[in-house]
Formats: structure tokens, sequence, C-alpha cells
């Protein structure tokens, strides 16, 4: 197969996701480990699978094409939650509630439809879901069922944490069981101050446009209020300091009571709140402030059984993971993902080298002991003393996952996602006085006699995702990909990118893209001497959501680096995107309307001199398609040449759904135009 279809298997494989089991549960003691994987690496259809590890055989507990039959499978399974000992699991399929025990067939209850989000209270009695924006409590065996909590109006939400993007770090929940089951602590969501955005759809001018809350950079935001809910129908509200603390991006209720994380909108303080159950108010038991922000965490701060805080502290160039306030990791072990806690146990991954993140524990009976060794990002979760570890290498993308229990054989968790048909060669950098990382693909095919090669700068380098790592990945194919269309493509983190401390992040405060910039000529002219296949006469630069900003500045700015561009996605408006993550790095507009200027790409429009690609996903909800839009319009008063591909059914994923195959070498032809082609595949 040529790796010219590589495109095409980005798509039909959903970027390599198809058939790699995900969403793991350790469940009965620690026997059996569950997980979600679809049939096979082209099957969109997920099921429900269940692993013993006493035998290694794995069956399938719900398969929706068996469940509603093959023409209604679709999607599949999204998502599933368990009681506390994991017999019984409950998810939703096709807006419909179900339920699966271990040894039983999956069955359909009589809910409300259509349903989201159904868990299980801790004991396995009863499920709460999501139904019409009301949290509704029924019966395991399918009785009784009964809202409690309805929304008094159409912009109120129960029970749904990312509503209006109000608590977007904790994945998607929005209530959570107490211990016993018999109260819950929910999150009320009202968006009525929130600006409403329309996404319409062009290709379709009979279909009314989609409305959406939407809030940006200055604008209101969701007001998030939590309450403890009663199945005797009582209500009690959370009090705390909602003016001064609007963010509610962590809560929960675990052995020693409910609590919540709070944070400021200039996101410099967060707290961590004891709620008491029976009234309602809230005992500050830590506070962490910072000149920028204070960064989140994964899975932190939480408590350990006897109540102790696991949270973490940014010293002297190290986020170190604490217990008690007090740092139990060294310095130059960086911080990233807290994995659970079990008793006096905390299950985390951390980086001694930033493109390798290994899973740790640490307890005060046994210190601090490492669990991974071979090269790779390590994931995982430990229950009942069975460690569930995902290991993404550089062999296979979506990594290779595993069950093990002391004193016996590891059992493995088979992945069926398709094999790549492209192999990567990307040779690893360490690039300048500040030691960038970089990834180096040279063609398959080249050989010195072929000439330099003009180069392709491929970066991602934001805040939210480093691209040089162990890990094997759709982007590093597609990068290769790049590099077989007679490219040397060139990837590097520059400053802000996770993995190398604090400080390091904190790099792009007040100036989230020059920074990066000028990391990203410094990487091009470091690797130039280093390499003499790299023609600097010929520098394009591509990029995607960030990077796509970062391309469009980099011909903006540096036209004499840079001499074409391809730019999806971009912001180039600061005030058309997120309050939160706009925020955090330019401040609020009204308070820092010089950074939103200087940051403004559109304002430095009728600078631009060099070929440039704008594309864009019309069905975008997350980077609106105005940003392209208003920039093209600008260029175009401007007389200033540009081209613009606009992406009809399309959302913010650079290969996702409503994305053609042919977007790939679409951009290849672009920048093998305007860079002059010179060495071509034999």
């Amino acid at each position: 197969m040529k790796s010219n279809s590589l495109p095409a298997q980005i798509l039909r494989t959903r970027r390599f996701t198809l058939g790699v089991p995900t969403q793991f549960t350790v469940a009965l003691g620690g026997a059996v480990v569950l997980f979600l994987r679809s049939r096979g690496g082209d099957d969109p259809v997920r099921c429900l699978w269940a692993l013993d590890l006493d035998s290694g055989i794995e069956r399938p507990l719900a398969d929706p094409a068996q469940l509603l039959g093959a023409s209604r499978a679709d999607q599949g399974i999204s998502g599933y939650a368990t009681g506390r000992d994991g017999e019984l699991t409950a998810f939703a399929l096709a807006g419909q509630l179900w339920t699966a025990a271990a040894g039983a067939t999956a069955r359909q209850l009589p809910a409300r439809g259509p349903v989201a989000d159904p868990r299980p209270d801790p004991h396995g009695r009863r499920i709460a879901y999501i139904s019409d924006r009301a949290l509704r409590v029924i019966q395991a065996d399918g009785s009784g069922d009964q809202a409690l909590l309805t929304p008094d109006r159409n912009d109120v939400v129960f029970g749904l944490g990312q509503e209006a993007g109000a608590l977007a770090l904790d994945g998607e929940r929005g209530f959570w069981w107490a211990p016993g089951g018999e109260r819950l602590l929910v999150a009320r969501v009202d968006s009525t101050a929130v600006p409403v955005h329309y996404i319409a759809d062009p290709a379709d001018p009979a279909k009314p446009p989609r409305a959406i809350r939407y809030p940006a950079a200055g604008t209101p935001n969701a007001e998030v209020t939590l309450w403890i809910a009663g199945l005797d129908g009582t209500r009690t509200q959370v009090r705390w300091d909602r003016e001064a603390f609007e963010y509610v991006p962590r809560a929960g209720w675990d052995a020693n009571g409910p609590y919540a994380v709070v944070q400021s909108r200039d996101q410099r303080t967060v707290r961590f709140l004891a709620i008491d159950p029976a009234s309602g108010q809230t005992t500050v038991l830590s506070e962490q402030r910072d000149a920028c922000w204070v960064q989140f965490v994964p899975g932190l701060p939480a408590r350990t059984q006897s109540g102790a805080l696991v949270a973490h502290a940014d010293l002297v160039g190290t986020r170190h993971l604490t217990l008690g306030g007090v740092p139990v990791t060294p310095p130059g072990l960086q911080l990233r993902a807290g994995h659970g806690i079990e008793g006096e146990q905390v299950l985390f991954s951390a980086s001694d080298d930033p493109a390798e993140t290994h899973l740790w524990t640490y307890s005060p009976a046994h210190g601090l002991r490492r669990l991974t060794r071979e090269p790779g990002q390590h994931s995982g979760l430990s229950r009942d003393g069975t460690l569930v570890c995902v290991a993404a290498g550089a062999d296979q993308p979506g990594g290779r996952a595993t069950a093990s229990r002391a004193g016996q054989p590891a059992v493995h968790i088979p992945t069926l996602a398709e094999r790549p048909v492209l192999a990567v060669r990307a040779t690893r950098l360490m690039l300048g006085p500040a030691r960038l990382r970089a990834d180096l693909y040279l063609p398959s095919w080249y050989r010195p006699e072929h000439g330099r090669l003009p180069v392709l700068a491929d970066p991602y380098s934001g805040a939210s995702r480093q691209r040089v790592t162990a890990e094997l990945e759709w982007r590093d194919l597609v990068s290769q990909w790049f590099a077989e269309q007679g490219f040397a493509v060139l990837v590097a983190d520059g400053r802000g990118t996770p993995g190398r401390g604090p400080g390091w992040e904190r790099e792009v405060y007040g100036d989230p893209l020059g920074p990066v910039l000028e990391d990203q000529v410094t990487a091009l002219h470091e690797a130039a001497s280093l390499r003499p296949e790299l023609d600097l006469t010929r520098v394009g630069i591509r990029g995607w959501s960030f990077s796509g900003a970062l391309a469009v500045l980099g011909v903006l700015r540096r036209p004499d680096v840079f001499h074409a561009a391809v730019a999806g996605a971009p912001v180039t408006d600061q005030h058309l995107h997120n309050a939160r993550w706009r925020e955090r790095f330019l401040g609020h507009p009204d308070q820092f309307p010089d950074r939103y200027a200087a940051n403004s790409l559109i304002d430095a429009a009728p600078s631009l001199t060099r070929p440039l690609l704008l594309i864009h996903g019309l069905a975008d909800d997350n980077v609106p398609a105005a940003n392209t839009l208003r920039l093209s319009r600008a260029l175009l008063a401007a007389g200033r040449p540009h081209q613009v591909l606009l992406l009809p059914g399309a959302g913010h994923a650079s290969m996702g759904p409503g994305s053609p195959a042919s977007l790939l070498s679409h951009q290849a032809s672009f920048l093998q135009q305007s860079l002059g082609w010179g060495s071509s595949p034999p």
C-alpha cells in the first residue's frame, strides 16, 4: 500500500483510535478489567468488554450491534460507569439507558430519554442520569424513575459538567454520588448570561443555524452553583464566595465528604473547599496562588482515605507532588497527572525526561516507587491490587495496555488498531542554548545526491500539547507523510509546552505567540547548522488551531524566515476564543487591551508578503470560523493575495468528520508550488 493512502487511513480509523481499548475500570475485587473497544481498526461501533484476569479471556458485556441491530448501532457506547465493586455497569446507547451485570445479558431500563451520563450509586442499587437537562434517578431493577432536580428555565441544566465550558477540567461529569448512595453533589449551570453564537451551514441554505452558548474572552461565563440533593427530596445549596471564585474546575465526594475546587476568573488563586453536606457551608482546606496562573494537574487535588490533601507545588523549576502541603517528589521530576488514590497510596505520572512519562506511586509507608521503565508515555489506574498500565510507545498508535497483579504475569489487553501504512523515520535533536526538543523527518527515498530539501516547520508548540515525545501518534505520521512529498519536516517544542517545568510553561504569559515563534526560528537555524540537507531559502510552516495562528504569525512577522504558510482553524482575533483559555495567558481584555492588540493577527494583516493558505471548518464550535473570515477580509482590504479553503460540516479537528481525505494533499500542493519543489520522489 502506498504512502499516499495515509490520509484516507487516518480518516477511516478516526486517527487510529478505532480498535484501541479505552476507559478501563478494575472490577470485582481486582479480578476483572472492563473497557471499551470496537471490533476492528475501522469499526466505529464501540462495545463494552470484560477481561477475566485469571483465565485471560475477554467477552463482550454489551455489543450495540446485537442490542440494537447493525443498522442502528451508529457510534456504539461512548462511556459507562459502575458501582463501587463493578458488579453493575450503566451506559447510554441510542438515547436509552442500559445496564450490564457480570454473567448477565445487557438489559434496557424504562428511563425517560434521551439519556446522558448514567452513573450507578456506589452500592449498585440506583442509577442517576441526565435527561432533558434534569437529574433523574431510577432503581436498578427499572422501577421508581423520578426527577430529582429539574431546571426552571431553558438555559439551566443540572449535572452536565461541560455546559457552556463551565467545568472544563474534570471531563464531562456534573454530579457525584455520596459513598452511602442516599445523596448526590450536583452542579447547576445557568448559561443565561453567556453570549449566543450561531453556526450556519452555507451548503444547506434551508437549514436554520445552530445556536450555541459561547463564553468568549471578556464576556460573561455560565453561573455554576453546587447543590446537595437527597433522595428524600432535601435540597441544600453549597456556599462559597462565587463573586471571587466563579470557576469550578473540580468537585466530588470521597470518604471524607463532598468537596469542590474553585478558581478566580484571573486564574491566579485556587481554593480546595470541604463541604458540610448538612448545611452547605464550606471550609478552605488549602489555597494556591501564582503571579501568572495556577496550573491544574489532572486528577488533583484529592484526598487520601485519612483525609490528607494530595496536590502539587511549583517550586524552583519543578512541579512537585505534595502530601499535606509537603513535597514528596525530588527536584527535576515533573508531575504530570494524578491517576487515583487507594487508601493512602497515590498513583501518578511524572517525567524526568520531557519526552517520556512514567507511572509512580507514593505512600507514607513505602515512599516513592517507579512502576514503569520502558520508553513511552505511560498512564494507568490501580485498584484492589490490580494495575492497568497503558504504555504509548514508538511502535503503534494507541499504545499497549496490560493488567498486572503482584506475583502473577501481566495480562495483555489486545488492541485491534490498524497498523499505519507509513513508517516514521524521525531523528531526535536538541537545539540551541535552550535545548529545544525537536524531531526531523526526512523522506524515505532521500539520498544526498538529491540535493537540499525545502523545509517545513510542522509544530504545535502550544500549552496543551507536546509533539516531541516517545509516543507514536497520528500527527507524527502526518509529518512523515509531508516528508515523503519532498520536504525536510522539523517539529520543535518551544516555550509554553508541558513537561519542562512551571517556569518553561509560564514563559508565554502575556504573549502566547511571540516567544514560541522565536523558538521556531532558533530551531530552524540550529537544525540547519547540523543537517546540510535543509535549505533555509525555502521554508514553509503549517499548523492547526494554536499552531495555525503561529503559522500566520510566522509569515506576517518573520517573512525573512518563513516563505509560505498553511494555517488551519487559527485564532486571529484574540477576543474570539474561549474566555478561560484566552484569559489564562492574556488576562481580561478590559484590563489588558494592549496584549490583545499586540496578538491580533487581523491588525497585522497588511504586512503579509508571503503565500498564505487559510483553512477552517464551518461547523467549528471551538475556534469560530469568523476568525479566518475576518482575517481574510482584512487581507482583501489591504490588497494582500491569499487563499481560503472552507470546509462545510467540519468541526475543529484537523482530520475529523467533514474533512476530506484530500485535505493534506491540497496543503502539500500549495507548499510545493509556493516554495519551489526541488527534490521529488524518484
